[in-house]
Parts: structure tokens; C-alpha cells; sequence
């Protein structure tokens, strides 16, 4: 079930969990734009340069504008939208009532977002949606992805070591950890933000950015039992049975890092309460048990 096998035992906390680390500062970013980017990036010349523009989408309650120039792909996408002339949708979020807004044709990417822009979700007076449940950290990384093909921290390719990183590779432990985490207004728990942002999109039916979640989640460090074993709880919570990414990432994550999990009084508990997760962490366990037992009876085997 798992490809990868590592023995490695670490403290309560994991500083080795990412796919690769360097300090080289030869990067280049990344983007995994929406589906319509790639079919008029596909139409387009290959050689055609870029065009200029910014992009905004304003966050209501802070007054703040973020504008950044888009990437070259982001181009493309905008262009598919008139220049960003639709209507615009006010979106109220979580029990603060946080105020954002976004063009309609942006949000209409996501089928949710567009089920709701046809009128089934609206309020009668003017484009609002409200998402009482939705955290405000989450929806402002979703909209920052869908117009711009990514969100922070961005993942950046190193050209020495040929390997994907986070822009924020550099930045201290601490400040590392509070930028990938998030408290869940639901209970209070310190959550992955990725996690978060995985099961935003499986709600909002948007695949790529749930592969751009699960992929930047992989390279996160330092991260404490108790932060992954909450945020296994609300994956999950907020995931289907069918899901075979996100749930299965932990199960690897936990019996890769056994040895400190056995260790954990956070576990223990955990446990104790029970839970459809350690039922599937018996059965991985098991299948992985039986790995290794038949990879010692095969005559390949030294």
C-alpha cells in the first residue's frame, strides 16, 4: 500500500518530513492552474511572452487590497474570464461574519460556487453567499489559488537540487509552524492548514487544488504529534470513505514515525477514544506486516 519505507525515529515533533531541503536561492515558482488555464495555455504559442496585469481580490474586513502581478499561466486564466468583468460576489465566512469578495466568473471554477452564483444558496438582496462553517484563513487561500494558480506559501522549484520546496523554507521553526497551522473553530484544535484546505476543496469539487494541498503538506517540517493526530481527526471528519489521499497520507505518516508515535501520550489517548482512524491504522498495519513478511520469503530476498 505504501511505496516508501522509512525506520527513522524522531521527538514528538518531525523535522525530516519534507521531500527535499536546500538553501539555495535558485528558485522558480510553481502553478498548478485550474483546468480552463491549461486548455488556453495549450492553444496558446509556446513562446508568446507574457502579459502585465494584477490581480485583486479584497478581503472586506482588513481593507486590504493584495495585488500581486500574476503568473504567466494566471494570464491565461484571467483572460478566460473578459478581463475580470463579471459581477462581483460578497462572501460571508465563519461565525465572525468575515466579508470577502471575488469576481462570479472566478468563483463559477468550482461547481459549489457556481450552483450557489445561479441563485441556489443566495440571499435575496444582491450576490452574497454565506459559509457560517468555513474558516476565514482557508477561504482566502482558496480564492488566492483560484486567481492566481496558487496560494501561499507557493511551492518553488530548486534548480540545484532539482527538487520542489515552499517559498518559506527559509523562514525560522516557529514562524514555519504558525504559517502551516490554523486553529479549528469547531473545537479549538491546531490543524494542518493544508488539511483544512484539502477538504475545502473536496467540498468545493476543485481536484487540482486538492493535489496542490496534499503535495505542499508533504514538505511540511516540524510538526507536532499532537498537531498531526487532530488534523487526522478532521480529515477524517470532512473527508468521504472513498477518499485514498488524504487519509492514507496520515496512515503512512503515523507508521513511518511508529516509533515516536508509540511514545506519545497524545496517541495513547487518541486511542482510547477510538474512531474509524485507528481501525484503518490496524488494517495498514497489518498489510504493511505482511509486506515485509513476504518480501522476506521472496528468493530475491538476501
Amino acid at each position: 500500500m505504501f511505496s516508501k519505507r522509512t525506520s527513522q525515529s524522531h521527538s514528538e515533533s518531525f523535522s525530516k518530513y519534507r521531500a527535499g531541503k536546500s538553501s539555495s536561492r535558485s528558485k522558480r515558482s510553481f502553478r498548478e492552474p485550474p483546468s480552463v488555464a491549461r486548455r488556453l495555455e495549450r492553444s496558446s504559442k509556446p513562446d508568446s511572452p507574457p502579459i502585465s496585469r494584477q490581480v485583486y481580490y479584497l478581503n472586506l474586513t482588513s481593507h486590504q487590497t493584495i495585488s500581486k502581478r500574476v503568473h504567466r499561466c494566471a494570464n491565461y486564466f484571467c483572460t478566460a474570464y473578459s478581463n475580470l468583468t463579471s459581477a462581483i460576489v460578497t462572501i460571508c465566512v465563519g461565525p465572525d461574519q468575515r466579508l470577502f469578495a471575488a469576481h462570479e466568473d472566478v468563483l463559477c471554477v468550482s461547481p459549489f460556487f457556481a450552483s450557489s452564483c445561479r441563485g441556489q444558496f443566495l440571499e435575496s438582496q444582491g450576490k452574497r453567499i454565506n459559509l457560517p462553517d468555513e474558516q476565514p484563513e482557508v477561504l482566502s487561500s482558496i480564492l488566492e489559488y483560484l486567481y492566481k494558480g496558487d496560494y501561499y506559501p507557493r511551492l518553488m522549484h530548486n534548480k540545484r537540487r532539482d527538487s520542489w520546496e515552499l517559498e518559506n523554507a527559509g523562514v525560522s521553526a516557529a514562524q514555519a509552524t504558525a504559517e502551516s497551522t490554523i486553529i479549528n473553530q469547531a473545537d479549538g484544535a491546531v490543524i494542518l492548514k493544508e488539511t483544512a484546505i484539502y477538504c475545502a476543496a473536496e467540498r468545493y469539487g476543485l481536484d487540482e487544488l486538492k493535489r496542490l494541498a496534499l503535495r505542499k503538506q508533504g514538505l511540511q517540517s516540524a510538526i507536532q504529534c499532537s498537531t498531526i493526530l487532530s488534523s487526522a481527526r478532521f480529515a477524517y471528519a470532512h473527508t468521504p470513505d472513498t477518499d485514498s489521499k488524504l487519509r492514507a497520507h496520515y496512515l503512512a505518516l503515523i507508521i513511518r514515525s511508529r516509533s515516536t508515535f508509540k511514545r506519545s501520550g497524545t496517541m495513547q489517548m487518541e486511542m482510547e477514544a477510538g474512531g474509524k482512524l485507528f481501525f484503518d491504522l490496524f488494517v495498514a498495519m497489518c498489510n504493511h506486516m505482511d509486506d515485509l513478511n513476504n518480501a522476506s520469503k521472496s528468493p530475491f530476498a538476501r
